[in-house]
């Protein structure tokens, strides 16, 4: 199956659906149960349990959680700067936790923002990443190109007072194309937080994407500069404030068709919030 029939086949899209929702059923979990003192580590792998307890057969990648200033991965230089530390949560601290699971090949990759108590800066943060939402939609359905959009999204960014912290993710990426993973290889064995047959997956649809002339990265360089690609992309638009001592991000599914690109589910606790908002 390729990719371009993951987004025309509804039982496909359904099952990426339910995993997607599932993920974010097990943040919403552990971040209801977060107090003063909770680590980072302690929280990934609680939310990891939660996950494996619920059905979850692989990884993309395990469960992150970061706290405070680390929200906006402040002085981040390394990819080891990304795993879970001994940081412990206060009253007022941010938090985002992230989680990648795989049930059945179909894999969703998650990112849920809060706060513990009152925090004025992360409100304000959180209605400015709203915004990008609906903005990277409309501009994937405008047919920019990849580079275009990131570079878009920059500027929204700057205009907002804020700071571009998907930029240091690995690659810089804003995104990431998702595929159901078929190969075959141990579960559950994990590789700097990867799962192998995740690996594996990925180095095969770069191979494929580069003989197209095309990037499953999606970031802000000369690779990325092509329309969106048909198929499934986990989109992560993350926010910093200046001097990023607090960050703020979401991370879900969109579906890429042809002509046309639309998110994978609106029954999401962002979206929820925002609308109450």
């Amino acid at each position: 199956m390729t990719t371009l029939d993951y987004v025309s086949n509804k039982v496909d899209l359904d099952r990426f659906r339910e995993v997607q929702r599932l993920a974010y059923r097990g943040a919403e979990h552990v971040a209801s149960r977060l107090e003063p003192g909770v680590t980072e580590r302690m929280a990934a792998a609680a939310l990891r349990r939660w996950l494996e307890r619920h059905g979850v057969d692989d990884w993309f990648h395990v469960p992150f959680a970061w706290f405070g200033e680390r929200t906006a991965f402040r002085r981040f230089r390394f990819p080891t700067q990304f795993l879970p530390t001994n940081t412990r949560l206060a009253d007022g601290m941010p938090y985002v936790l992230d989680a990648a699971p795989v049930v059945d090949g179909y894999v969703a990759d998650i990112g849920l923002s809060g706060r513990l108590g009152s925090n004025p800066v992360w409100d304000r943060l959180d209605r400015d990443l709203s915004v990008h939402r609906s903005a990277i939609l409309d501009l994937v359905r405008q047919r920019r190109t990849f580079s275009d959009i990131y570079r878009a999204v920059d500027d929204l960014i700057a205009r907002q007072g804020n700071t571009n912290r998907h930029q240091v993710y690995p690659g810089r990426v804003i995104g990431h194309q998702l595929t159901r993973i078929r190969l075959g290889g141990p579960r559950f064995v994990v590789l700097d937080s990867f799962g192998v047959r995740t690996l594996r997956t990925i180095g095969r649809e770069l191979f494929k994407e580069r003989l197209e002339g095309r990037s499953p990265l999606w970031a802000g360089g000369a690779a990325s500069a092509h329309p969106p690609t048909p198929g499934l992309w986990a989109v992560e638009p993350h926010l910093g404030t200046e001097g990023d001592s607090v960050g703020a991000k979401f991370e879900e599914v969109m579906v890429v068709t042809a002509d046309d690109a639309f998110w994978l589910d609106d029954d999401l606790p962002h979206v929820h919030r925002w609308r109450r908002a």
